[in-house]
């Protein structure tokens, strides 16, 4: 099954590519590069056990009947089979089925936690969280580099002056699941050896959940292996979703004081009058294995083993042929060059070959541009899940190896943290430094035809053949701008349709921005977080319709659905306590918007929320976020002038929000003492953008090939007018620093950060690459991509008094005039 491919890399299987479009349909059209999260499971093992499962009558394994009989007798089968997988003799291991090598972990720390005495803990610092949680079971922990390590194994006990007697245990990874990098399986015997010789009990927890994915484990020699192994099938096969913990006999005493029993691992149970119960005691797993098993995912795995070596043979034939394809994707990233020969990438995996044992098929690393800054990492998975690839980013569940890789200090951790860096978090570069990584990991049905189209993602994208644009000079107009108000357009529910302002009618604007905007949004019952269209484009077929006459925000859904569901709802405008459910005094129920925690008044109506739910296909409900409020029913916005905009400026320390000048003092004393209010809009009170910028942008799409996008995309507030004046140029809204809409003068805010939401098309929900990819090559500054200008209301202090003061409108039609500073 190996052979040499046209380009000479060893080890390729190029077999894999005659049968995965059959084996794995699911793929056409993806590069996935996330075999590290999971790998994809193949169609000839969902085939085999859909026979299985429709060929024989599987009951529960605690009864006597033919059927669970049967269950009983091909669930050990199975065991032995995982055992013979790994070489591992039954009589020096047993394997506990459990939910995923999480929860094997879990069974292990429970188990120390129930000794007399407890237990101390040591792990590697690239232990994957799952790994880290354990310390905090442990009387005392303590992390470890490889340093350290060896230091041990060379007699520093790491646990100075402990005195105390309790058993140890000691965890680290077979590979680390963030970089890929391999650590030796010898550490495991010579721990045992040092702690026998400080007369400590010291058991060897082996995280082999990456390693497996793609090499043999190799458990023949039961006296020199880990005490506890964990993994999860379905990174070895796709499915089942399954673990195991192997346990070594010889440490099978670690359980002796675990207290839990559960159905199905006791032989008597005495409750009345006496409490007493006997355990099973022929074999390790009868006491472990609480309740019923996943009899069906065992099962299952039978299959995936059968099935794997029909495809790829053995498991020493993947890892030969990842190592090949991994080898080629490390080095098509590292020749990556800038036109002024900088590198791309900065890599953070071992090169191939530098390291004793070796590496795992992945490659972490991050992207700078030609002067050296670093590009966000949310924006580059935006662009990845557009143009197809499936990769990883962020701190991959991995603190110790983030930390180490990127050279973040706890405090700088902290730090983060306290300023709102949170996990999925777009603000991922931080006092120059990016929060995590980019993660493109291989497997055993990938290709070099996937390695390489995503280098030349990487090149397209981000590979500066000459000096970055130069940001716009700022433009002086004379006398009129000859700019209107083309339109006016609000989203009463955040994420959803608009509602365009008729001509002729006044809207009101408000300090959080223009009236009804965003005063509604739509909570995920399970977890309550608002949801995005980002996430469920047919938000955008759920037009919003303000009915003032009526007094009621009237909503139609435009999408297809079931012929007997409603196609409109409604709900009142007034803020009528009776509509919305009763809130419990003591614990309010929190919901999260971009990451910010908030307290939003949820309609108690089930008619209503049927509504959403039905047409979304999701259980929501629906949530009002009304102007005021205090703490978490009160947000801010977070705009603010960009680093291209700044250099644009003709006197740029009096820009507002420059940097590392001071802020211009506020326009007036209300502003002393408040932060501009948001209600549920991203980041500022109104989004504006200019039809010039989306002339040029269309201009740029059509030399692609692309189709022209409506305006309608981005999802503005406010549509500003091409123009009368020849001077009128594209995106000379960056430049501008004060607007006035008729009599009203707004401050702006910063350019806006775009993501692929603007590539749902508004009308029928359906996504496309563009305008994203055509922004990402002609509007991306510092590694982010912006379109469209945020800005706020200023009450102007010589108006004050007049009855456009005390009501402040606009209108379509309304002239605008830019300011610079």
């Amino acid at each position: 099954m190996t052979s040499t491919d046209r380009k000479g890399d060893t080890g390729y299987n190029a077999a894999v590519e005659r049968f995965r479009d059959d084996e794995y349909p699911m793929l056409r059209g993806s590069v996935y590069l996330d075999h590290a999260g999971t790998t994809p499971y193949s169609k000839s093992l969902m085939e085999r056990f859909a026979r299985d499962m429709t060929s024989n009558l599987f009951g529960n394994p605690h009864s006597a009947s033919s059927s669970s009989q049967l269950s009983t007798s091909r669930i050990e089968d199975v065991r032995l089979r995982v055992l013979q997988f790994f070489n591992a003799d039954p009589c020096g291991f047993d394997v506990v089925f459990v939910a995923n090598a999480t929860a094997g972990i879990k069974l292990v720390t429970e188990a120390l936690r129930s000794l007399p005495s407890g237990f101390d803990y040591a792990y590697h610092q690239s232990c994957h969280t799952s790994l880290v949680g354990v310390r905090e079971e442990a009387r005392k922990s303590i992390c470890l580099d490889d340093h350290q390590v060896e230091g041990w194994l060379d007699g520093k006990d790491p646990f100075e002056d402990d005195n105390d007697g309790r058993c140890r245990l000691f965890a680290y990874p077979a590979q680390s699941n963030m970089d890929g990098r391999r650590y030796p399986l010898r550490w495991a015997d010579q721990v045992h050896r040092t702690g026998a010789v400080k007369t400590k009990r010291t058991y060897t927890l082996l995280d082999a959940a990456a390693l497996v994915s793609s090499s043999p484990l190799d458990l023949s020699h039961a006296e020199t292996a880990p005490d506890f192994v964990v993994l999860s099938f379905y990174k070895i096969f796709g499915f089942p979703d399954l673990g195991a913990l192997l346990v070594r006999r010889e440490a099978e005493d670690a359980f002796s004081s675990r207290k839990y029993f559960g159905g199905g691992t006791v032989d008597m149970v005495v409750c009345v009058k006496e409490q007493w119960h006997a355990s099973k005691s022929q074999f390790l797993h009868e006491r472990l294995e609480d309740g019923t098993l996943g009899v069906h995912n065992i099962i299952a795995l039978d299959a995936a083993l059968d099935t794997h070596q029909q495809l790829f043979g053995s498991m020493a034939t993947v890892a030969a042929h990842t190592a090949s394809l991994s080898e080629r994707l490390f080095h098509g990233l590292q020749s990556l060059r800038h036109g002024n020969g900088k590198s791309v990438c900065t890599i953070y995996s071992p090169s191939p070959g530098s390291c004793s044992e070796g590496a795992g098929p992945v490659v972490a690393f991050n992207v700078h541009n030609s002067l050296g800054a670093w590009i966000s990492l949310s924006e580059v998975e935006k662009l990845a899940n557009l143009k197809g690839f499936h990769i990883r980013t962020g701190g991959v569940c991995n603190p110790g190896g983030i930390s180490a890789a990127l050279g973040l200090e706890p405090w700088e951790m902290k730090r983060n943290f306290s300023s709102g860096f949170r996990c999925g978090t777009e603000n991922d570069i931080i006092a120059g430094k990016p929060t995590g990584v980019i993660r493109a990991s291989l497997g055993a049905m990938s290709t070099t035809s996937d390695v390489d189209k995503f280098v030349a993602f990487i090149h397209e994208f981000y590979v500066d053949g000459q000096l970055p644009p130069k940001p716009l000079e700022p433009v002086q107009l004379r006398h009129s701008s000859g700019l209107r108000v083309h339109s006016i357009s609000i989203y009463p529910i955040k994420s959803c349709g608009g509602f365009e302002v008729p001509n002729g009618v006044s809207w009101e604007v408000r300090p959080e921005g223009l009236a009804w905007d965003r005063e509604w949004c739509l909570v995920h019952q399970g977890s309550g977080q608002v949801l995005s269209q980002k996430r469920y484009p047919r938000m955008s077929l759920i037009k919003p319709c303000l009915d003032f006459e009526r007094g009621e925000l009237r909503v139609r859904y435009t999408g297809p659905i079931l012929a007997d569901a409603p196609r409109e709802s409604s709900v009142p405008l007034s803020q009528n306590p009776a509509v919305f459910q009763s809130p419990n005094s003591s614990r309010p129920r929190s919901s999260r918007v971009c990451g910010e925690e908030i307290i939003a008044q949820a309609y108690a109506s089930p008619k209503i929320n049927s509504f959403f739910s039905t047409a979304l296909g999701v259980s929501c409900v629906l949530a009002r976020f009304p102007a005021g409020g205090q703490g978490k029913s009160m947000r801010h916005a977070k705009a603010h002038l960009q680093k291209h905009q700044m250099a644009t400026s003709t006197n740029r320390e009096m820009m507002p929000g420059a940097f590392p000048a001071p802020p211009s003092p506020p326009d007036s004393d209300s502003e002393k003492v408040m932060e501009r209010r948001i209600l549920l809009s991203n980041e500022s009170p109104i989004l504006a953008i200019s039809l010039a910028s989306v002339d040029a942008l269309n201009q740029e799409i059509k030399r692609s090939g692309g189709r022209e996008v409506s305006p309608a995309v981005f999802r503005a507030n406010v549509v500003i007018s091409r123009g009368l004046s020849q001077e009128q140029r594209p995106y000379v809204e960056d430049t501008w620093t004060t607007l006035r809409i008729g009599s009203h003068g707004f401050r702006m805010l910063g350019a806006c950060r775009r993501c692929h939401m603007v590539c749902i098309n508004q009308e029928t929900a359906e996504k496309s690459e563009e305008p994203f990819v055509s922004l990402s090559k002609t509007r991306r500054f510092e590694g982010k991509v912006f379109f469209g200008t945020h800005m706020c209301y200023t009450p102007s202090e010589d108006g004050m008094g007049t009855k456009d003061a005390q009501f402040p409108a606009i209108r379509v039609g309304d002239e605008i005039q830019p300011g610079w500073s």
